[in-house]
């Protein structure tokens, strides 16, 4: 069996001790023993990742802060503004390490309202909610702001 053909096998048995091979192979410039369509794939899945978490956690801060704005419950404020900051730290490390993925985040983020409104229209049809964001749309008000402090 070829190096190449034990990488594919520990590649789709243990991908952690496939990876933990491949940094030793990458560390000793050894890159003919490396499975590189492997290595590519795990390299884009890893973009993808980031993107996938940069677009649940935008609707779920979005989510929230629709309710806090929206939803008239004073009892639940505190729990929503929780999430917010919650999701806020993450959504800023992840921006911090990947600033390409402020692109994305524009990209994504009419998807992502219309996601967020979906699911509050459902959850709380009473609720008088605007099509459209009417506050600052920059991503860092988005990471910072208390838009519920200038509503009204």
């Amino acid at each position: 069996m070829t190096q190449i053909q034990i990488q594919k096998t520990l590649y789709a048995n243990d991908l952690v001790a496939w990876l933990d091979d491949t940094a030793i192979k990458l560390k000793q410039r050894r890159f003919d023993d490396i499975d590189i369509n492997s290595l590519v794939e795990e390299i884009e899945g890893l973009a993808g990742r980031d993107r996938r978490e940069l677009k649940n956690r935008l609707i779920v801060l979005l989510n929230h802060l629709i309710k806090r704005l929206y939803v008239d419950l004073p009892d639940d404020y505190r729990g929503w503004e929780l999430t917010i900051r919650e999701q806020r730290r993450p959504l800023s490390d992840l921006l911090e390490q990947s600033p390409s993925l402020r692109s994305y985040w524009i990209e994504i983020f009419s998807v992502a309202w219309e996601t967020a409104l979906s699911d509050i229209r459902e959850e709380y049809p009473q609720a008088q909610l605007p099509d459209q964001w009417l506050f600052i749309n920059e991503i860092d008000a988005f990471l910072s702001d208390k838009f519920w402090d200038k509503n009204g």
